[in-house]
């Protein structure tokens, strides 16, 4: 592999124009795509495999034209001051609201009565209408967006207050301009890392164009493909990250190489040569991470997860061609000033006196190799503590209760707490299937009777058949809020009792709605997180058992990712369910930590946490592979990879901590959530416990039985392969160091 990466980076290095233009060309293509193509009109979220996706898909089935999946909104009415919703002119204010909700748009499918829906509160005191629409809530245009938002604006004049919640306001989040910040702090980390400004911008520039062409296609195919609004939120943060890593490895190789004496060319090929090829690898268990999402039978997931995927592969491949082609465009001025100098004096800056001064890479390795037992166990205990409120991890997905207290949504939520209950913000929809019953009525009001019955139910409606009579809906409102323990306890009593009344009257009884959709949900992602976790680790073992060739040094690069990711869940479970710091990183309303979120860290921290395993530990392998003792060798990975992989690090923080400052839940719980495993994993287990456990084990960690070694494919990512080769044909491609000389630096990272 690594010959063939060597070919291909002296051939986007030669052809570098080119190379560029071809990247430039696709990202005005997949611009042109994104920016013609229709506005996403769905995107549907369905759990195949649970009871309340087969009970929303019986409601479309047996309820056609119903608007099963439509956007639903609640227009909350509060009286002022001592007034009553009941009073006169608040009445007739809120049937002129009704009558202009109607009026207002061609996709609404119903407007109802407060006054005849029993949506009045016992006090009088909140009213609200309930409004339906025939369209989900990303195909409702902008003119009913307003129309629903103006509706309540005069009757907010009379002195009323007016809220609206429900899904019909829902739009795509806003990230602010936080993830500027984080980029910029890329940008200052960059420019501290290589003491160039066009070193230090390059692997921005690259970055963003991979961007640019991964988020620009999921745009131009999200209608397509029905792919959800966060999908290219979270492909942005990853390959944001990912890409200006990969770029950052290559840079600072080809700068090393640069600094060997080597021609400009030579210097390219070598660099996508052995870092490149540790690229490769590395972008590979992102890969495998994200696709791997796919396993979890959720299709909102697997497409978010084979969209990230698909923009780390674009990072991966501008990585290995454009990133060369930019460095032969760039010329000399890769290179900090002083370099510049001591090269222009007939210097090798990599060379000489000042080597030999163990950078800070070389006094911690060092410092670690004299205490590996207590820097174990201290940073092995520092994460178990932080680890502790994961045991307290309640799942969940969020509603208008988890918005900020800015919103209309969030407002809206509380005025129907406040006068209804909060059980009434998370209504359950009882779906009785009576095809098989002989006495369908009967069987409904058995239903109807025994969840009237249920703690934790305040009320019960009377069931509602379709035309054929063979099926009814009955709304049931629980006594808690949608997320609440108390609330999945009742989805669960009401199921446990459908069994019995199958049993006596052969009617089935499905419960559905948002809340149950919600609670099926995070079952589901409960239930596949172990499978998950063993497809992702057990292929990733395997592949960096080829990658190392030993058994112990993956075995122990899975257990440490094990171990930060449990303690970034207790880190996000303390913030976000607890409300520690929570002001600091704008959480408003503590909750249930979102349920895709531990699983999709999962994918996303695994594949991160392996870049920096393959990056500083390979460094290691070449190093004792060629005779160094497993301490020295230790020292001589971090004395050439640390500085970069810190850097690495830093900028992958900044740029996910950039999207804590979304108005999307989601994207801030995840954002950091992902902050805050690669700091726990780069800093604690690469550069910490990682060293401390090669240390102790010694010839040990290289250890691979003979009959494994004949198994495994060798994959070159040394460089072992060109190195042989070039040592064959000494001088290739450059005049000067192209052979022997210098050959002991051509694998650093």
């Amino acid at each position: 592999m690594a010959t063939f990466l060597y070919r291909l980076g002296r051939l986007a290095f030669r052809r570098r124009w080119r190379v560029a233009l071809i990247w430039v060309a696709l990202l005005g293509l997949a611009g042109f795509g994104a920016a013609t193509a229709s506005t996403p009109t769905s995107s549907s979220f369905s759990i195949p495999g649970t009871e309340a996706q087969r009970a929303f898909d019986l409601l479309e089935q047996r309820f056609p034209g119903g608007g099963a999946d439509g956007a639903t909104a609640r227009v909350v009415f509060k009286a002022p001051g001592h007034e009553k919703m009941t009073d006169a002119a608040n009445k007739a204010e809120v049937a002129k609201v009704a009558a202009d909700l109607k009026a207002g748009s061609g996709q609404v499918a119903s407007v109802s009565d407060p006054y005849t829906a029993g949506a009045v509160s016992k006090n009088g005191s909140t009213a609200y209408v309930s409004v339906s629409y025939k369209v989900n809530s990303m195909e409702l245009t902008d003119a009913t967006r307003e129309a629903l938002e103006d509706a309540g604006h005069a009757a907010q004049k009379s002195g009323m207050t007016v809220e609206i919640g429900g899904d019909a306001l829902q739009v795509m989040p806003e990230t602010g301009a936080t993830e500027i910040i984080g980029v910029a702090i890329a940008a200052v980390v960059l420019v501290i890392t290589f003491g160039s400004l066009v070193a230090a911008g390059l692997p921005l520039l690259t970055a963003l164009i991979g961007v640019g062409v991964g988020v620009s296609t999921i745009t131009a195919l999200a209608n397509v493909l029905d792919l959800g609004s966060t999908t290219s939120i979270l492909a942005m943060m990853i390959g944001l990250a990912v890409g200006i890593d990969y770029a950052l490895f290559i840079v600072s190789r080809y700068r090393a190489e640069l600094a060997e004496g080597r021609e400009r060319e030579e210097a390219a090929g070598r660099a996508v040569g052995t870092a490149g090829s540790a690229v490769v690898f590395a972008g590979l268990t992102v890969v495998i991470a994200l696709a791997g999402l796919a396993v979890v039978n959720i299709p909102m997931l697997s497409k978010m997860g084979f969209a990230a995927a698909g923009t780390v592969v674009i990072a991966v491949l501008i990585a290995l061609t454009l990133v060369p082609a930019v460095m032969g465009i760039a010329g000399k001025r890769v290179m900090g000033r002083k370099a510049r100098k001591a090269a222009e004096a007939g210097q090798h800056p990599g060379a000489g006196p000042s080597d030999a001064r163990p950078n800070m890479g070389t006094r911690w390795a060092r410092f670690v190799l004299r205490r590996p037992v207590w820097v174990l166990l201290v940073g092995v205990l520092g994460l178990g503590a932080v680890a502790v409120p994961a045991a307290s991890l309640e799942m969940g997905l969020p509603d208008d209760g988890s918005q900020p207290t800015s919103t209309t949504q969030r407002r809206a939520y509380d005025l129907l707490s406040d006068g209804f209950g909060p059980g009434f913000n998370g209504p359950l929809m009882v779906v009785v299937d009576t095809a098989d019953s002989s006495d369908g009525k009967a069987a409904a009001k058995r239903v109807t009777d025994e969840i009237s019955g249920m703690k934790g139910v305040v009320a019960v409606t009377p069931a509602q058949f379709n035309k054929a009579g063979d099926a009814a809906m009955v709304t049931v409102v629980p006594k808690d809020r949608p997320s609440s323990v108390e609330t999945e306890n009742v989805v669960h009593a009401i199921r446990d009792a459908g069994q019995d009344i199958k049993s006596d009257t052969g009617a089935e009884l499905l419960v559905t709605g948002s809340t149950a959709m919600n609670i099926d949900f995070s079952q589901k992602m409960n239930d596949a997180l172990l499978p998950y976790l063993a497809l992702v680790v057990g292929l990733a073992f395997l592949l960096l058992m080829v990658v190392f060739r030993s058994v112990l040094v993956p075995l122990k690069a899975a257990l440490g990712f094990l171990l930060s990711v449990v303690a970034a869940l207790g880190a996000v479970v303390a913030v976000y369910q607890w409300g520690w710091l929570g002001s600091l990183f704008g959480v408003e309303q503590t909750g249930p930590i979102m349920s895709m979120m531990p699983i999709f860290m999962v994918g996303v921290v695994f594949g991160l946490a392996m870049d920096y395993e393959v990056f500083l530990v390979t460094r290691m392998r070449e190093a004792y592979v060629h005779g160094e003792k497993p301490g020295q060798a230790v020292v001589t990975g971090f004395r050439h990879g640390a500085r970069v992989v810190t850097a690495a690090a830093v900028i992958m923080m900044a740029v996910f901590a950039g999207f804590i400052g979304s108005s999307e839940q989601m994207v801030k719980m995840i954002g950091f959530s992902l902050a805050v495993a690669v700091l726990f994993d780069a800093f604690v287990v690469r550069m910490a416990i990682v060293p401390a456990v090669l240390a102790l084990l010694g010839h040990r960690a290289w250890w691979l039985p003979r009959w494994l070694d004949r198994l495994l494919p060798n994959v070159d990512v040394e460089g072992e392969g060109l190195r042989k080769q070039l040592e064959e044909t000494p001088g290739d491609g450059d005049g000067d160091g192209g052979g022997v000389g210098g050959e002991r630096e051509l694998t650093r990272v």
